[in-house]
């Protein structure tokens, strides 16, 4: 198991400068290195045996751009521009395989046929980290003890480590961030113990959830999460200080300062929706051992008039926190397909239309009456369930005996129980 710490450092004004200069000359490289690569792209996009019809660059061709080749080069780059003497390799090499990854990305689709966008040459100030390959290691670079970082180029920095890294974990790599309110450091720590799921027979209680804008999210027991309106709440604030920094003169001290009140709000809304996200997550997990989803298109769902209010209460976040903290505390999460969740009748299976400004399932066959979400969660739970043949007992509509019954209707006028084994 993989986790990342991010602890606040303290670094004084040299060191800070130090941070400066390596963020700038980092830069620097990633576009040289970047321009490389779409320059032999485009001198090679062609058959050696015919030309393209708009134009075709004349010259040598180049051999093959890849990050060796880049690595390679490193060498000569410090003997043409000496301050680069100053960055640790290691950190240089980071900075290529970084690139690498993003030209692989755009270049080579995954399992599912996707691709990344193209990677895009950085303005001043736009790359904001560095990494170290390793920690603690005998020949490592960069050191962190109890309450510092240390290196023998900066020596030691102040770090406030609000929460201990547990036992057992092994230090990996270290990255340096610069943030609206100063810089921080990222420890990725290793452990090879991976905490073992729940089995089937002891899962004890499961819970279906159904996100929403009415409500945050609504369970498969009624309960519900209500919204927080973040960004919607400080977007008038956050206008207002754009509308300042438009009359400023760009380049200006004035200009930087507007700039960095305007990181410091965005940073406050991420870091609030953020907190709210991991406190519903826990709630969650403390109290169920199966935990079932919606596998939603976020994406396409953005693209509705509702997109400023989906993206403000962000889904997609929440549902990746929910997974990582379930799977840390060996909990069952399970994403269904969305298909027929909001429609069906979780009593008989039913097919109820509605709009989405209708709130209420009302089914002409059973006469079951709920909210539509909490009738959907039913659906997703129920869903999940068979799929994994929880063994768990089930009431006819769909939820669980401890739950509130719902009267079905049989041929014998019987109320029935339905076992998945």
């Amino acid at each position: 198991m993989i986790l990342t710490y991010e602890y606040r450092i303290k670094p004084n004004s040299n060191q800070a400068q130090s941070f400066e200069q390596w963020l700038e000359l980092l830069r620097r490289h990633w576009n040289y290195a970047l321009g490389q690569r779409l320059d032999w792209l485009r001198r090679t996009r062609c058959a050696i045996d015919r030309c393209n019809l708009i134009s075709e660059p004349i010259g040598e061709i180049t051999e093959q751009v890849n990050y060796y080749t880049q690595q390679s080069d490193l060498k000569q780059t410090k003997i043409l521009f000496p301050d680069y003497k100053n960055i640790y390799c290691e950190v240089q090499q980071m900075n290529l395989q970084r690139l690498d990854k993003a030209w692989k990305r755009w270049l080579i689709p995954d399992k599912k046929g996707k691709r990344g966008g193209r990677p895009r040459f950085k303005k001043a100030g736009q790359l904001r980290s560095f990494s170290f390959s390793r920690v603690n290691h005998p020949k490592a670079v960069i050191k962190f003890s109890s309450n510092c970082i240390w290196t023998k180029k900066w020596g030691a920095i102040p770090v406030v480590v609000h929460r201990p890294i547990p036992d057992g974990f092994k230090l990996k790599t270290a990255t340096i961030v610069k943030k609206a309110d100063g810089y921080y450091v990222c420890l990725t720590a290793e452990d090879d113990n991976i905490p073992n799921i729940i089995p089937i027979e002891n899962i004890k209680s499961a819970v279906g959830i159904d996100v929403g804008l009415k409500e945050f999210l609504t369970t498969s027991k009624g309960e519900t999460v209500a919204v927080k309106k973040i960004y919607l709440t400080l977007q008038n604030h956050l206008a207002r200080q754009q509308r300042k920094l438009a009359r400023k003169v760009k380049g200006s001290k004035n200009y930087d300062k507007q700039q960095k009140r305007i990181a410091l709000t965005h940073q406050k809304i991420q870091r609030h929706r953020k907190d709210w996200h991991y406190k519903t997550a826990h709630l969650l997990v403390n109290n169920y051992d199966f935990i079932a989803c919606e596998d939603l298109n976020i994406k396409g769902l953005a693209r509705t008039k509702l997109a400023k209010s989906i993206l403000d209460v962000a889904w997609g976040n929440f549902l990746i926190k929910l997974e990582a903290v379930a799977v840390k505390r060996g909990v069952w999460f399970v994403k269904v397909s969305p298909h027929g969740t909001t429609v069906n009748c979780s009593s008989c299976g039913h097919k109820v239309p509605k709009t989405l400004s209708v709130r209420l399932h009302e089914c002409p066959r059973c006469n079951l009456t709920m909210d539509r979400d909490e009738n959907a969660a039913v659906n997703v739970l129920n869903k999940a369930l068979q799929m994994h043949g929880v063994g768990l007992i089930l009431s006819a509509c769909g939820g669980l005996v401890d739950g509130q019954p719902v009267k079905q209707e049989t041929s014998e006028k019987e109320y029935v129980q339905l076992s998945l084994f």
